[in-house]
């Protein structure tokens, strides 16, 4: 069991993101349908919500529904944007200082989800502990072809000059402009891809995979990531001795 004495409270990840993988196979051995799988995952989300703020955390990015995730039954679907409309509620982000914010392709949402989730972060605007975001019908292949479409729009119009693009030009352009790219990324479920998660973003980041259905990831099992995290020698490209000479 891995305890708050061994985590460097100095060495936390600014930024955390998270693939909640399992929802629906810790439902099938449960024996219940797939919805309360995304039921209790919703449970979950507020528990580490609340265990990042403590920790520090800075960002928390939770991959909630793929632009992939269409294609999945109807039912499933709908069930899944009324747990957004029933969940996104003051209490979690008032109460914990918390920032709401959203990337994704909001085209697709319904209206009445995109209006409660402009609502929210409206509403979260001034908190400043956290900022947690969810990435709602994204994908990174989907933002890096919006990314090109502003950018050539931009050449097109005599802003932008094509040989004066650099990784900075893109990561301006990419809805993740406000916020760092991830320290750590956490995938649950015991599968071991990113599948179109933060595929720029995510050039130096650490991953760390465990076979825990995210409906029973508790705060034990994110502070367990963070003191893996916290083990390894961030190089950037250097050697260890580069990085361990000040």
């Amino acid at each position: 069991m891995s305890s708050n004495s061994e985590i460097d409270i100095e060495r936390v990840p600014r930024h955390v993101a998270i693939i909640m993988d399992g929802n629906g196979r810790w439902a099938k051995a449960q024996g219940l349908p797939r919805t309360a799988g995304h039921q209790q995952g919703v449970e979950i989300v507020k528990e580490i919500t609340e265990e990042a703020v403590r920790l520090g955390v800075k960002y928390l990015t939770l991959y909630t529904f793929s632009t992939e995730n269409w294609n999945r039954p109807q039912p499933e679907i709908a069930a899944l944007m009324g747990l957004i409309l029933d969940h996104l509620e003051d209490a979690i982000f008032m109460k914990n200082n918390v920032r709401f914010r959203v990337i994704g392709d909001l085209s697709r949402i319904p209206e009445i989800v995109r209006k409660r989730l402009d609502e929210c972060m409206q509403r979260t605007a001034g908190n400043d502990a956290m900022t947690m975001v969810i990435a709602l019908s994204y994908s990174s292949r989907w933002e890096l072809v919006e990314a090109m479409r502003k950018m050539a729009a931009e050449v097109q119009e005599g802003a932008l000059r094509p040989e004066l693009i650099t990784e900075e030009t893109v990561q301006a352009h990419l809805a993740t402009a406000f916020m760092p790219d991830p320290d750590l990324l956490i995938r649950t479920g015991g599968e071991f891809r990113i599948s179109n998660y933060l595929l720029w973003q995510c050039a130096y980041t650490e991953f760390y995979f465990c076979d825990t259905y995210w409906p029973d990831f508790h705060a034990e099992a994110f502070r367990k990531a963070i003191v893996e995290y916290q083990s390894r020698e961030r190089r950037f490209g250097k050697t260890s001795e580069q990085v361990t000479t000040k």
